[in-house]
Order: C-alpha cells, then sequence, then structure tokens
C-alpha cells in the first residue's frame, strides 16, 4: 500500500524545459501503477478460503500471502524510489509494471502454497519499482497550476483502488470466468499490465533527480534479516508448536535490528544515503507518528479475518463477503474525499476524530457480530471505513509539519515504510491470534468469537493511536 508522499519524491526534481502535450494521457497510466499495488493486497483477501481449499494451503501459509507481500515492499520502497531517481522514472515504471504482471501471472498458476507466497514476494519487490515513480513522475511532468488537478485524481485512485478491491475479488472468484477460480484475481493484471506498459512506452517522458542518492544495500539487506526473523516465527511458531530455532530466530531479530542502527549510524556519519534517517528519530512528534502508523496499519488484520469469518463462519460467498465489506470501503472512499478540508479546520486533531471512528466503529462491529447489536454491522463498517479514509491522508501531513522541509521526502518514506511494517506484523500477530482461537477443527460459533477477539486487539491499538494523536502540537513546528 501506498500513500500521497515517498522517499523518493523530491520537489525540486528537475523539469523538463516545456511542458509535455501529452501528460493527460500519460496521467491514467501512471495511475494505473499507482492502483495494482493496493488492488492487489485488497482483492487477495476475498480469495484466501479458496486459496486454502484448493491449495491445501495452512492457516500459517495463508498469513505469509498478505504479510510476506507486505513486509517485501516495506523494505524495498525507498530504494525503489532512488533506482527511479538514479536510472530514470520511466524505465523504472516500465520494469516494475512487466514484472508486476510477470508476478501475477506465476501467482496465478501457482500450484503450491509456497509457490503462491513466492510469486507474492515477487509481487510486492516489483511494486516497489513501480509505485514510487509515479508521484515523482506527475511533479515534473505537470507545472505547478496542474499539478493540483493531477494530484486529485491521485489521491481518488486509493480509494477506488480499495472499492474495487472488495468488489472485483468477490466477482472473480465467485463467476469463475474461464473456469478459473481465485487464480483469477491474478490473472487480472496480466491485460491492466500490458496496456499500462504499452502506454507508458507510448506516453511517458524520462526523468530524473539531479542529485539521485546513493543505494544502500546493507541496509535492506539487514532490514529485511529484521523483519524476516520477526514476521516468520510469529506466524509459523504456532503451528510448528515453537520449536527452539523458531524461538532463536525471533530472539534474534532485536539483535539484527540493533546491527541495522549500527550500520545506518555509521553510513550515515559518513556521509552516505542510509535507508533510514536516524537523525529524524531525535524529532518526539516524528516518533509518535510513526508510533501511530504502526498501530494504524496492523489493521491490516481485519481483511484477513472478516473475509474468513464471512465466507467459513458464515458460509457466505466470495460475492457476498465482498459486498458485505463494500460500507467500509465507501466509507473510506468519501471520507479520503474531504479529510483535507478537515485537516485545514482541526490540524492534528483530524487524527484524534479518525482514531475515535475507527474505535467507534470496529467497537459496534464486535457488538454486532456478538449478538449485542444485531442489526447495526453496516453502521460500524461505514464508521469504521470514514475513520480509516480520515487518518490515512492526514498522518502523514500532520507529522510531516514537524520536519524540516529538506527531509520532508525522507520521513514520509519511513512513515510509509512503517505502514507497510505495522500490516505484515498486524497479519503475523493478530492473525496468529484469530488462528489460535479457532482451533484445529472450529464450529460457527468459534469464527465469531475469534474475530471478535482479534477485531478487539485492532481496537486497542487504534485507541492507543488516537491517545499518541493528542501528543501531537497542534501547529507544526516552524522551520
Amino acid at each position: 500500500m501506498t500513500s500521497e508522499t515517498t522517499e523518493t519524491l523530491q520537489l525540486h526534481a528537475a523539469r523538463p524545459a516545456t511542458v509535455d502535450p501529452r501528460r493527460w494521457l500519460a496521467l491514467p497510466v501512471l495511475l494505473t501503477g499507482a492502483f495494482l499495488p493496493i488492488l492487489d493486497f485488497n482483492v487477495v483477501n476475498l480469495a484466501l478460503p479458496a486459496i486454502r481449499d484448493n491449495l491445501g494451503a495452512s492457516p500459517s501459509e495463508v498469513q505469509f500471502v498478505i504479510s510476506a507481500y507486505a513486509a517485501t515492499y516495506a523494505v524495498f520502497l525507498i530504494t525503489g524510489g532512488r533506482l527511479g531517481d538514479l536510472l530514470g522514472r520511466r524505465q523504472m515504471f516500465l520494469t516494475g509494471v512487466a514484472g508486476f504482471t510477470i508476478a501475477s501471472v506465476l501467482c496465478g498458476i501457482a500450484w503450491s502454497p509456497a509457490m503462491l507466497v513466492a510469486g507474492r514476494i515477487l509481487q510486492g519487490l516489483t511494486a516497489t519499482v513501480m509505485a514510487p515513480q509515479v508521484l515523482a513522475s506527475i511533479r515534473v511532468l505537470f507545472p505547478a497550476a496542474e499539478q493540483g488537478r493531477a494530484l486529485g485524481f491521485y489521491g481518488a485512485t486509493f480509494g477506488l483502488a480499495n472499492i474495487c478491491g472488495q468488489l472485483l475479488g468477490g466477482v472473480l472468484v465467485s463467476a469463475h470466468p474461464f473456469g478459473l477460480a481465485w487464480q483469477a484475481i491474478f490473472l487480472i493484471n496480466l491485460p491492466i499490465g500490458l496496456a499500462a506498459f504499452v502506454g507508458g512506452l507510448l506516453y511517458l517522458v524520462d526523468s530524473r533527480a539531479a542529485h539521485a542518492q546513493r543505494l544502500d544495500v546493507g541496509g535492506v539487506i539487514l532490514l529485511s534479516l529484521t523483519l524476516g526473523l520477526l514476521v516468520y516465527p510469529l506466524i509459523e511458531g504456532r503451528e510448528s508448536g515453537w520449536p527452539v530455532w523458531i524461538v532463536a530466530m525471533l530472539l534474534a531479530s532485536p539483535l539484527m535490528l540493533a546491527a541495522f542502527v549500527r550500520f545506518e549510524a555509521r553510513l550515515e556519519a559518513r556521509g552516505g544515503d542510509p535507508l533510514v534517517a536516524l537523525h529524524l528519530l531525535r524529532n518526539s512528534d516524528f516518533v509518535i507518528g510513526l508510533l501511530m502508523a504502526l498501530a494504524f496499519y496492523m489493521l491490516s488484520s481485519f481483511y484477513l479475518t472478516f473475509a474468513v469469518y464471512l465466507q467459513s463462519g458464515l458460509h457466505q460467498s466470495p460475492l457476498e463477503a465482498g459486498l458485505a465489506t463494500l460500507p467500509f470501503a465507501a466509507g473510506f472512499f468519501v471520507s479520503s474525499l474531504v479529510s483535507s478540508l478537515v485537516m485545514q479546520w482541526l490540524g492534528p486533531r483530524t487524527l484524534t476524530l479518525g482514531f475515535a471512528l475507527q474505535v467507534t466503529g470496529f467497537g459496534v462491529v464486535m457488538l454486532s457480530v456478538g449478538g449485542a447489536l444485531p442489526q447495526s454491522l453496516e453502521f460500524g463498517l461505514i464508521c469504521g471505513g470514514l475513520g480509516f479514509g480520515t487518518v490515512m491522508p492526514s498522518v502523514i501531513k500532520a507529522v510531516i509539519g514537524s520536519i524540516d522541509p529538506r527531509h520532508a521526502g525522507l520521513a514520509s518514506g519511513m512513515m510509509i515504510s512503517t505502514f507497510q511494517i505495522g500490516a505484515a506484523l498486524g497479519v503475523a500477530v493478530i492473525g496468529g491470534v484469530f488462528y489460535s482461537l479457532l482451533g484445529p477443527h472450529p464450529r460457527a460459533d468459534d469464527y465469531a468469537h475469534a474475530f471478535t477477539i482479534a477485531l478487539g486487539c485492532n481496537v486497542a491499538l487504534l485507541a492507543l493511536g488516537g491517545w499518541l494523536s493528542l501528543w501531537l502540537p497542534r501547529e507544526p513546528a516552524a522551520g
């Protein structure tokens, strides 16, 4: 999942001497590159029960289908942006689109859970090559007078991708086009990717940063190891009975994190370009923002647990499950359109409002599923979606206000990577709670109980995010 700003975005990027007359034809091509990664993050949730049944996947393998994608995206996002700055954004966009399309085909023809997880990792990797070029290219292609309109389309793309993820996933898995079931959610990317690739060849112009930052290969390796040593045991440990080697991996994760921090500090001291700008962590408002982002995006587990509850617990079809999730997506879409106006009125307290809406909405969902408020599920989902769409565009804007404008790109890149780390951890930790409560032979009531407890974990994290938002100053710091 991406956001409106990435570490690769530099407002002072070199602009062409003349405005490209094909820029409005190039925009839909670029927006496809922003649309696909979010679509694939959402669309896969509705297909997870079908994937589990068809491939004989275990609960941990189902979790890896989501978390492997998110973790890969988190680690390589900043590097993908720097590759565009260094080698050319058009070239990297086309490479990312081609790679993402091929990875989607590999997912669609996967014959085993391991093959599918490998394809998802490749999807995440190629998405980080494709997605960061979108916003950077928009900044270069469009003059200042047109950027607001272009960025408005860019922002709307995220809400549209969320809605399409719910509807398209349900339709494709239920309709069995060409005799396919869950495979269709991945193979649909083939014509979309081909159209984006051809459009990129025809309409995109190349650009690169005047002073591109170098790649931090060592940082990427160490951060990958840190997340791998953390996420893999959290997902696999429960099913494997927590053997010594799994526990050892988990204990090694903080040691690897310390090695990563030390490596980044030394690289920064030598005047290099670290993956993570550690000096930004001296800013307490920014640290609060990272913690909010982590708690907020652990809500990724909701998509997994709700889909399993609806399809396996209530025996709904994928289409019915997608329609049941639509109120949340609609609330997100509507609030994302007006969040900037609310942000102008309330400032950072917009985040408090957004978290409060989510706590209220998902609290109502818990009561509805538990039977206390049986007719209020849709209201709870709409309220939760409104809160999600309020927080999502606002968290970066609120927190980056405390950062020196020279470092805004670095800070936003770290924030977005934290989103993806939160997504991976949400599926690993809260998804683990969900499957632990289900047990080996769950009944219908077990699904409702497990979903309610798992969502309760998310509500607690969202309440923590709301409390943290109260510590942000009402006015951004100057300078």
